[in-house]
């Protein structure tokens, strides 16, 4: 097999990257959300012992890297590979494997179910071509396990909290408790003395911790969805993503709002120029109205 870049452009569309050493590869395999089976693991080892030199790399995108292909292996390698139901990954500028945390399937803490989302944002957009590399994410809550702002689009699940005062005592536990000091206590005008507590929308990161560990179930979940997020990157030029919008409450809006960023992104981004940078360049304001606008379309089309 050439070197020539021709070739090795096609060869990274398909998730397979020339190493530094002459006439070796590395294979970049896909796992949705981080998830193979035992019998998918058996075969990359298998795989990976036969064509490689016996071992893997774990990458930061929850996949699975077999360095040290010879090119005359790639081929073989990766038919033994399909026929367990492995896929290869995607390099270059196009959307790389969408990562997830368990989600509120086993996490305790989750707000969301994260691995039907990752699976349906795989089947709508992996290896879709870009101006560079996009990166999807989606974590269950606030604690961001996935670091869903470090991504293009990141998904995170979210609550509005909301306090009912018939239900407080008074113990004033959910003001040390809230990471952020959203919550605050204010006295009474009345001749009552009644008091309140509030949780300042603008502080409040929609974390849940106020209406998960309330001892008298005073702050409940007055709303539960998604907050979804735009622009993360953790390049040569680093930007944390900007909040698109803080409570999406349908998976209906959820993908019309994904969308509406990717098909923002195709029209207006440079040739190997971040979501993020190009977010920038146009302005914040002007690119969250553009998809906002776009995203109210009745139809959202699937790839």
């Amino acid at each position: 097999m050439s070197n020539s870049n021709p070739e090795l452009a096609a060869l990274g569309k398909v998730g397979m990257m020339r190493q530094t050493q002459p006439d070796y590869y590395v294979m970049r395999l896909k796992a949705v959300g981080g998830d193979l089976s035992s019998g998918q693991l058996a075969r990359i080892a298998e795989v990976a012992e036969r064509y490689g030199r016996g071992g893997v790399h774990l990458s930061t995108r929850q996949g699975v890297e077999i360095h040290y292909v010879r090119s005359q292996d790639l081929e073989p390698a990766r038919i033994a590979l399909a026929e367990a139901g492995v896929e290869m990954g995607a390099c270059g500028p196009r959307v790389r494997s969408i990562v997830a945390c368990p989600g509120s399937e086993t996490c305790r803490l989750g707000v969301i179910d994260t691995k039907p989302i990752a699976r349906e944002l795989d089947a709508r957009y992996f290896k879709q071509e870009m101006p560079s590399k996009f990166k999807l994410a989606v974590t269950g809550c606030s604690s961001n396990c996935t670091k869903a702002n470090e991504n293009d689009i990141g998904v995170r699940g979210a609550i509005e909290p909301l306090w009912e005062p018939a239900s407080c005592t008074d113990c004033g536990l959910c003001v040390s408790f809230c990471p952020v000091s959203a919550i605050g206590r204010r006295d009474g005008e009345g001749s009552g003395g009644e008091f309140r507590y509030e949780s300042d929308e603008e502080s409040c990161i929609n974390c849940s911790v106020c209406s998960s560990l309330c001892p008298s179930g005073a702050w409940v979940v007055g709303r539960k969805g998604y907050t979804v997020l735009i622009g993360g990157t953790m390049g040569r030029i680093p930007r944390f993503a900007s909040v698109l919008k803080r409570i999406v409450e349908s998976d209906e809006e959820l993908y019309a709002l994904i969308e509406a960023s990717i098909r923002c992104y195709r029209e207006h981004g440079l040739k190997k120029e971040r979501f993020g940078h190009m977010i920038d360049r146009i302005g914040l304001e002007n690119i969250k109205e553009e998809i906002i606008e776009q995203a109210e379309l009745p139809r959202v089309e699937k790839y």
